[in-house]
């Protein structure tokens, strides 16, 4: 992608307001969406948006302030930089630290990151066809009453730039496919997506993840689970696949190491977080073989980048490491606050957010074992595909989670499908029953682009990346019968 905006210009004019205070910063953020879907083989309305805008950021005198525009012009500038130190100012003396005293840092780099068959490499017509001939590959008995292909694509081109000559030029390429077949008979009704499939790259995402072998599978799996007896209510071991991982991860690991709610900035809104500052270097999250890496380095991912929104080098850190709570997920401000070691993981949802503490590629690190190895150690438990619904507290502690569909295991063998699988547990304790972790073989990098936090809210792309992981003397429990 070319660069679409005169970055050189706004630099220029970015030099020539530049205020005299301790630190300032300008980010730009572009952003062009366009989203294709196709729902019981209609073609749904495409929707086009482009979004830009500047975000300043003042530190002055101890306090911090913020103001965003959409103009873009030299007065533009000027007025947003007045408006933010204006705020920064007024918390001058009243902030929760000394914002003059924190190192901002200064970087200089140009990232983007590699598209094999970029998205305009083919028609608009071309990408409506491959949607239709999935959708209607879902389509496959009259049980099924709903069924829908999509495609999103987003391209984000930012520029970061600081009073101490810092100028970060980045542009990502996210594609994010989505697949969804609801099938009904009588009160029953069940549904299988694919939707958690989005990553960094171009159109040669679809030929990696298999995208329609998928759809033609779903249909198949909605109706078998109309069939299928509902999950039993018993403590047994509990395999998850990777599309479950995914929010296993990021709810109960994720959120609760974010610094800034740790240090309360999250009270009030989503809560706070079971994790003190005390517990790291020494709490036992979970079993020796629980591997948790903080990684925005990764290529492909969805949330990788090589500077954070503070200007922030991206580097792998590992958060846990065989099973000990090594370190938060807190960008510069605050590493400063908490006097602790984090992540490069500042970053804001647009050019009209201030940027805070968030997750970027949360991954589990793969184990030794093959999926067939974890299967073949099950005498009694149940494999789980797929996340349908969740709920946990307000620490980020209790949950429970419910899933798509279930597989029964017994003596190493999977056995029958079940329906309605869900799982209860304490995240404090659930992560030491973790006894089986995958080789890379069966790891797979999902993403969701919806990530909520913050007031006023910010939702953010986010990765993880796992292998099937098999936990021991978990309650399962299904619907009624």
């Amino acid at each position: 992608m070319q660069s679409t905006f005169d970055h050189q210009q706004l630099e220029n004019r970015f030099k020539n307001v530049c205020p005299d205070v301790d630190f300032c910063s300008l980010r730009f953020v572009r952003e062009k969406t366009e989203h294709l879907s196709v729902r019981q083989d209609i073609v749904q309305p495409i929707g086009n948006t482009t979004d830009s805008g500047a975000m300043i950021t003042v530190l002055h005198q101890g306090g911090t302030g913020y103001a965003s525009t959409s103009d873009l012009s030299t007065q533009g500038l000027k007025d947003a930089i007045e408006k933010a130190k204006g705020w920064a100012l007024l918390s001058s003396g009243r902030a929760v630290t000394n914002f003059s005293e924190i190192a901002m840092p200064h970087p200089m780099a140009q990232y983007r990151n590699p598209v094999q068959t970029p998205w305009h490499s083919t028609t608009l017509s071309d990408k409506l066809d491959y949607l239709r001939e999935a959708s209607s590959s879902l389509k496959i008995g009259e049980a099924i009453v709903d069924w829908s292909a999509s495609l999103m694509r987003v391209d984000t081109e930012s520029l970061y730039l600081t009073s101490g000559g810092g100028c970060v030029h980045q542009q990502l390429h996210h594609l994010m496919p989505g697949l969804t077949v609801v099938a009904n008979r009588g009160t029953d009704t069940q549904r299988r997506t694919f939707v958690d499939h989005c990553q960094q790259g171009g159109l040669e995402l679809l030929e990696a993840i298999q995208y329609k072998e998928q759809a033609q599978k779903l249909g198949a799996e909605a109706i078998q689970l109309l069939d299928a007896p509902n999950c039993p209510n018993d403590r047994m071991d509990l395999l998850l696949e990777p599309d479950q991982m995914l929010l296993q991860i990021h709810e109960s690991i994720g959120h609760p190491l974010e610094l800034d709610r740790i240090l309360g900035d999250e009270r009030n809104y989503a809560g706070t977080s079971f994790v003190t500052p005390d517990m790291f270097g020494t709490y036992q999250y979970g079993s020796d073989l629980l591997n948790i890496s903080f990684d925005p380095t990764h290529e492909q991912e969805l949330a990788s980048y090589q500077y954070d929104d503070d200007g922030a080098q991206a580097e792998k850190v590992m958060i846990i490491e065989n099973g000990i709570l090594k370190h938060p997920l807190g960008g510069v401000i605050s590493q400063n606050r908490g006097n602790r070691q984090g992540t490069s993981s500042t970053r804001a949802s647009s050019w009209n957010r201030p940027p805070i503490d968030r997750m970027a590629n949360l991954n589990l690190e793969p184990g030794t074992q093959t999926r067939e190895d974890l299967i073949g150690g099950v005498e009694k438990g149940i494999l789980m595909s797929t996340n349908l619904s969740w709920s946990i507290d307000d620490s980020r502690n209790k949950f429970q989670f419910s899933c798509e569909m279930g597989h029964i295991i017994e003596n190493g063998e999977i056995k029958q499908m079940v329906k309605n699988p869900s799982y209860r547990g304490i995240s404090a304790t659930f992560w030491r029953n973790l006894k089986g972790v995958a080789d890379a073989s069966s790891r797979k990098f999902l993403g969701t682009p919806y990530c909520g936090k913050g007031e006023p809210n910010q939702v953010i792309r986010v990765g993880h990346a796992s292998p099937i992981c098999l936990f021991s003397d978990i309650a399962v429990f299904g619907g009624e019968s």
